[in-house]
């Protein structure tokens, strides 16, 4: 989402949640890094938005559906006027209303748990994080993607990412990719361990 020198100041509470991740991969990582998507945990909302794999929007007449093909995951955006509730039982995805401001659709979010990272080196965020999205179509095969976390129990400043320009891929299909912790095990004993256990370059 921001590249690690570009996060903003954490607060106390944020750093020691830091300190205490070991990400699987990466210069941080380390044998049994519990990133929580390593032990098939869904990967949560916003990091998913930057995995390397498709999504797609579809337009129903009170809530845009988004799906990913990363664990097969998708979640409802509200457009039929509600507002954001204020007593929200966290989850992984959290909850999302959008509307429209001329081109842009703007999405916002909360209710998230603190169970997800935002990117793979381990950043947390709070309970108390809220998302703002902005999605405006240049072309009929081009949208623009501005995304805005706001966590003020976690960072000292809102973490605003560069924008990320999504193009249509129309003959591509969303396939079935769930996480399967055997297969996650398996890979984890073959490749992961040992290649965290090799001595650096």
């Amino acid at each position: 989402m921001v590249r690690d020198k570009d996060m903003p100041p954490m607060t106390p509470w944020a750093k020691a949640r830091f300190d205490a991740e070991k990400p699987g991969y990466g210069p941080r990582g380390a044998p049994g890094g519990n990133d929580p998507i390593l032990q098939c945990d869904p990967i949560g909302f916003p990091r998913v938005m930057f995995m390397p794999t498709p999504n797609e929007l579809v337009q129903l007449h009170d809530r845009v559906l988004q799906f990913w093909e990363r664990e097969h995951e998708w979640r409802p955006i509200w457009t039929d006027g509600r507002t954001l509730p204020t007593d929200l039982d966290p989850t992984w995805f959290g909850y999302a209303v959008g509307h429209w401001e001329g081109d842009t659709f703007v999405v916002e979010s909360t209710g998230f748990n603190e169970k997800t990272w935002l990117g793979p080196t381990g950043f947390p965020h709070s309970e108390e994080m809220r998302v703002t999205e902005r999605y405006r179509r240049v072309d009929h095969d081009t949208m623009l993607y501005d995304i805005t976390v706001t966590d003020p129990k976690a960072y000292t400043k809102p973490i605003v990412a560069p924008q990320k320009t999504m193009k249509l891929k129309p003959h591509e299909e969303i396939e079935e990719q769930p996480c399967v912790w055997s297969q996650e095990n398996e890979f984890a004993k073959r490749i992961r361990e040992p290649a965290s256990h090799s001595p650096a370059k």
